[in-house]
């Protein structure tokens, strides 16, 4: 139920382009708004993706002006990756045209059956975040 579920809704989110960004460079502008400040080898570890690959990706990302490249304060060698932005709007405006599809969907369900639904998403949010903050911290950590 679950691959169908997540391949519905690909196809309504598909609807929803997202050009002018490719898959693998959407996913960097998602964790850019959840991590801004990074540098590109932690972009590069969390896209399981080599510095010189992530970089070509931000390159682009840059050059069209969804991404900020700023020097750290620190190290003047160091890179930090920010959302500009044009960044930030262009993510704003794909969940509302996402959002819109998924909603034309549910609006079509029972209260009851929508209700359940939410409570199940919402079990299944904390149950994600938990599992990315405990990657996120490494080997050995654990949530209370």
């Amino acid at each position: 139920m679950t691959s169908t579920a997540a391949e519905l809704l690909e196809v309504l989110w598909g609807r929803a382009s997202t050009e002018p960004v490719s898959a693998s460079q959407l996913r960097v502008l998602l964790i850019l708004e959840h991590h801004a400040g990074i540098n590109l080898r932690t972009l590069a570890d969390s896209l399981a993706s080599t510095p010189p690959s992530t970089s070509r990706l931000c390159d682009r990302l840059h050059a069209a002006g969804f991404v900020e490249r700023i020097a750290s304060p620190t190290d003047r060698r160091e890179v930090r990756l920010h959302l500009s932005s044009r960044g930030h709007a262009f993510l704003a405006d794909l969940r509302t045209r996402r959002q819109r599809a998924l909603q034309a969907v549910l609006d079509q369900m029972p209260d009851a059956q929508r209700a359940m639904l939410l409570q199940g998403l919402e079990a299944f949010c904390q149950a994600a975040a938990a599992q990315i903050s405990d990657e996120a911290q490494g080997p050995g950590s654990q949530t209370a």
